[in-house]
């Protein structure tokens, strides 16, 4: 069968020394194997896409030949990998060898009698693979969403998938049959009211620090935040990278479309981060106040070759909009420092950079202000 992996068995070892006396190119199979049993797809490792299929071997007395051909197949050669199932210690694999210039291999197998085994044959196949993708549709007040999630196989592979088992991860399976240049939106994910939180993230790595100087109004990233737990709605198992579409209920029985983002692997307790835009709503005005020079360090020469800084900033954070909002602030302090004062409390994401979450009124403002040491500065 053209682009169709196949087995077969030589099962008389005398069989076996007539084929050696042919010439390589015709080499002779004896009777076919059964079709697959069960069939695993695992699609876990986006990078690589494992197969693993049961087959039942008819073995005689003795060495048998069983061999495995894949032309048309996008198999990894050396990825292929045969283990007896059952009755292990009464068939025994011997050794595999490649015939030249041939997408094949044959296994040796000794049998101590006649009987059949099962056995499960392992292989990484290229050009078949998967998507995820998600749709939301956040309700008006924007505290809940209905959220879908698809799986799109694809399968390029040159091998048809009768009612395979479909593995994301060993929590999550499908039963289903793909064909070659076959793709397949599978719905896996269906939940309603998962809670969500909108939020404002200001990094003062990547955005103006006192807007009123530019000629254009500037934009803070506004993003949904679902945390994947069971109180939100979700928790039961990961949440896969891949492209979220996220809409808004109108008030008006249809809905707005709100943006597009990727995401990565959210597991279980983590948050997925959607964005959705920008906002003027909020404006932060930061400011460096201070900066001098302290513990001036000079060579012999008189001149500074180490010193540390005493330095203040303060940002202003303003709320237009008429109901409260949760602003993350990013800032960054290179090098070695040490934090002398700061009003509001802050997490520590590496050890150059701090992130603060900010709650702030409806039509309020507060003030953050930061007064830190660094040290050892050249």
């Amino acid at each position: 069968m053209k682009g169709k992996s196949r087995i077969y068995s030589l099962l008389v070892l005398g069989v076996f020394f007539i084929v050696l006396a042919t010439p390589v190119h015709a080499r002779i199979k004896l009777v076919a194997l059964p079709e697959r049993g069960k069939t695993i797809i695992r699609l876990d490792n986006p990078k690589a896409t494992l197969i693993e299929e049961e087959r039942v071997l008819t073995l005689q007395k003795g060495v048998n030949k069983v061999d495995f051909s894949w032309k048309g197949v996008s198999i990894d050669a050396d990825s292929i990998r045969l283990a007896v199932l059952t009755r292990p210690y009464k068939a025994i694999l011997l050794g595999v060898s490649y015939p030249p210039n041939e997408a094949a291999l044959v296994w040796e197998i000794h049998s101590d009698d006649a009987f059949e085994v099962t056995v499960r044959i392992s292989y990484l196949l290229s050009n078949i693979d998967r998507l995820i993708t998600y749709k939301g549709v956040a309700d008006k007040a924007e505290t809940h969403m209905n959220l879908k999630s698809y799986l799109v196989l694809r399968n390029f592979s040159g091998e048809d998938f009768e009612n395979a088992s479909v593995f994301l991860d060993d929590s999550l399976s499908f039963e289903q049959s793909v064909r070659h240049e076959e793709t397949k939106q599978l719905l896996f994910l269906n939940k309603r009211g998962v809670s969500i939180e909108k939020c404002w993230t200001f990094d003062a790595g990547k955005l103006p620090w006192d807007p009123e100087k530019l000629d254009t109004n500037v934009g803070i990233p506004v993003s949904y935040r679902i945390r994947n737990t069971k109180d939100s709605g979700l928790g039961t198992f990961a949440l896969y990278d891949g492209k979220v579409r996220v809409f808004q209920e109108d008030g008006h029985k249809g809905t707005i479309f709100l943006g597009e983002d990727k995401v990565s692997l959210v597991p279980v307790g983590e948050t997925m981060k959607i964005y959705i835009g920008d906002s003027r709503d909020i404006v932060v005005t930061q400011r460096k106040m201070q900066e001098k020079r302290i513990n001036v360090r000079r060579n012999n020469k008189n001149r500074v070759v180490l010193y540390d800084t005493d330095e203040l900033i303060k940002a202003m954070i303003e709320n237009f909009k008429d109901r409260p909002a949760i602003l993350t602030m990013i800032e960054h302090i290179p090098g070695q420092w040490d934090m002398a004062e700061c009003n509001m409390k802050y997490k520590r994401k590496d050890a150059y950079t701090l992130e603060f979450e900010i709650e702030l009124p409806a039509h309020g403002k507060k003030e953050l202000t930061m007064h830190y040491n660094r040290r050892n500065i050249r």
